[in-house]
């Protein structure tokens, strides 16, 4: 159990502390630490959740952290109309300084990642960028946003994908990274490498049997086939399905209502639920209780338990502060 208990307190960040091995969360995903300044970060006025859709490419990446009610809730906006929302070199450096300042701040309960550029989420790489690019470089860059997308999903905290328009190749493979994806109606989605004579190189080949089983994925990925929402949900690589709106935002104000019910829920509760399902899901079915158990043992101590109790036997609404 030791050892453990140290691998899961190395998958987050973690450390132990105390000499008997009865282990404490204490780093990265729980440790308090402020967020840089990031570029394109918004504090808006007005309805926390409000966002306008954008023509222009001055920020590439805007991050948002919502305040009032919705404290705790980090809104993140792909924003490259003109290359629809592709993946290119500065959007990779970008997105690692954001989720590496998500990472440390241990105030953010949920994330939702969207798009600024109607009817595109994330078209894919960018293939502009990418003919450009000496043979040399594909593959350390294909390796960089592989691991972007890693450290997308290994978040401590929820990752809602809202998929408002076309999610291909690296961008499906972005959203398959996220722990819960939502979709419009309007949605394209899909594996589509192949019809370029490669692969899904940033997980795709990984994530996508794991999300909708093998033969279903291999049938996707063989035939570079694309499905909208509808067909997405039905196949389970959506949670769900949503009619589009006339501001075509419908994903991404379902995935702001979502992130508003994890809200109010225990925080640490809930990346110790993220991290035993994540890490339980790759193992058998005993080492996988074993790690439930360990990541159970880490919420018993803490004063968010004791609120739950006490507010239970109150007949109040908890106040949960993520200690």
């Amino acid at each position: 159990m030791a050892a453990l208990m140290g691998r899961l307190l190395r998958a987050c960040g973690a450390r132990a502390l105390d000499r008997d091995g009865a282990c404490r969360i204490t780093a990265a995903c729980l440790k308090a630490t402020q967020p840089r300044a990031l570029i394109g970060s918004l504090h808006a006025p007005g309805a926390a959740g409000a966002r306008r859709y954008s023509s222009e490419s001055k920020d590439e990446l805007r991050v948002r952290y919502l305040h009032g009610e919705d404290a705790g809730i980090v809104v993140v906006e792909i924003n490259r109309p003109k290359a629809k929302n592709s993946i290119s070199k500065n959007l990779v450096k970008l997105m690692f300084e954001a989720v590496d300042d998500i990472k440390k701040n241990n105030k953010v309960r949920s994330v939702v990642l969207c798009s600024l550029v109607p009817g595109v989420f994330c078209a894919g790489a960018d293939l502009k960028e990418r003919a450009k690019m000496p043979q040399s470089e594909v593959g350390p860059f294909v390796s960089k946003a592989r691991a972007l997308i890693t450290e997308l999903g290994n978040l401590p905290v929820p990752v809602i994908a809202a998929i408002d328009g076309a999610a291909l190749g690296g961008g499906l493979e972005m959203a398959l990274a996220c722990d819960i994806r939502i979709a419009s109606n309007s949605a394209k989605l899909g594996l589509v490498e192949t019809k370029l004579a490669i692969i899904p190189g940033a997980g795709g080949t990984q994530r996508l049997p794991r999300a909708i089983g093998v033969s279903l994925a291999k049938e996707l990925i063989f035939a570079a086939r694309v499905v909208d929402g509808q067909e997405a949900s039905r196949l389970g690589l959506v949670n769900r399905c949503v009619e589009q709106n006339q501001s075509g935002d419908a994903a991404y104000l379902q995935a702001l209502e979502l992130a508003r019910e994890i809200n109010p829920q225990g925080p640490i509760a809930i990346r110790m639920a993220k991290l035993a399902i994540n890490q339980g899901i790759e193992v058998d079915l005993s080492t996988g209780l074993a790690i439930e158990e360990a990541c159970y043992a880490q919420v018993i101590p803490t004063k968010d338990r004791l609120e739950g109790l006490a507010a239970f036997k109150e007949k109040r609404r908890p106040n949960f502060r993520g200690e």
